[in-house]
């Protein structure tokens, strides 16, 4: 009988044991994960929340970029990652900022679920930035990113990007 109670009590402490390792592996997973989700991305406005992270899109010819004419780089508003030279951006009249070439590996394409449409998303955040448009023959190049203004910061080209 002594050893039933024994051997009942050890498992008892073992089960006891095993729960609270399992419990502490958790909360350390979802410190990590919590921690690198934000550690790099900046605080957004509702405006830039919708369009950002819920893909929606700026009205045409609102957005404070439309008419930049600056020497500088276009960088992503919640990550801060370079997106756009300066040297990419021409007039559309689309009412968004256009450019025909993105820095290289920062701009991912990604085809609309309807099928119709390329998005084009940060490649380091995944936030929206707009659509791509491939042979409209606006440029040499062939392209237009069409990019909302509050997807982007700008960078003077005299300050360096952050």
């Amino acid at each position: 009988m002594k050893t039933l109670i024994n051997q009942t009590l050890i498992l008892l402490g073992m089960f006891f044991l095993g729960g609270f390792t399992a419990c502490a592996q958790k909360d350390q997973q979802k410190q990590v994960a919590k921690t690198t989700d934000h550690m790099e991305w900046n605080k957004l406005t509702k405006e830039e929340e919708d369009v950002i992270v819920h893909k929606g899109t700026e009205y045409p010819g609102t957005g404070k970029l439309l008419n930049n004419t600056q020497e500088g780089t276009y960088v992503c508003k919640r990550c801060n990652a370079p997106l756009y030279n300066s040297s990419s951006k021409f007039e559309s009249h689309c009412g968004w900022p256009s450019f025909d070439d993105a820095i290289p590996g920062a701009v991912l394409q990604i085809p609309d679920a309807d099928g119709m449409r390329i998005e084009i998303v940060c490649a380091k955040c995944k936030g929206h930035l707009g659509h791509v448009f491939i042979g409209e023959g606006f440029t040499a190049k062939n392209t237009r990113y069409c990019v909302n203004s509050v997807s982007m910061n700008f960078i003077p080209k005299a300050q360096k990007a952050p």
